[in-house]
C-alpha cells in the first residue's frame, strides 16, 4: 500500500494517520532514511523506555551489554 505526502517549506513531512496508529508511533520515536541503490526508505526506531530496557535484563537468557547497547542504536529492540 502506498500512501502519498508532500514536503513543507521547511522540509517537514507529515506521516500518514493510518502509519502512525499502525506503527504506534508517538512523538520522540525517530524515522531513519536510507538511500539505497536510488530507492529512499524509511525505518523506524522506537524510543526504548525504562519498562523496554528492564525487559532486555530481566529474561532468563544472558545478557551482553555490549550487544544490547549495539542492538538499541541499530533500533533493533
Amino acid at each position: 500500500m502506498e500512501y502519498e505526502t508532500k514536503i513543507s517549506k521547511g522540509y517537514q513531512v507529515v506521516v500518514p494517520a493510518k502509519l502512525r496508529k499502525k506503527y504506534c508511533l508517538i512523538p520522540g520515536d525517530r524515522l531513519l532514511w536510507e538511500d539505497r541503490k536510488g530507492e529512499l526508505r524509511v525505518r523506524i526506531r522506537k524510543r526504548l523506555t525504562w519498562k523496554d530496557i528492564a525487559g532486555m535484563v530481566a529474561g532468563e537468557k544472558r545478557t551482553n551489554a555490549v550487544e544490547l547497547k549495539k542492538k538499541a542504536q541499530r533500533g533493533e529492540l
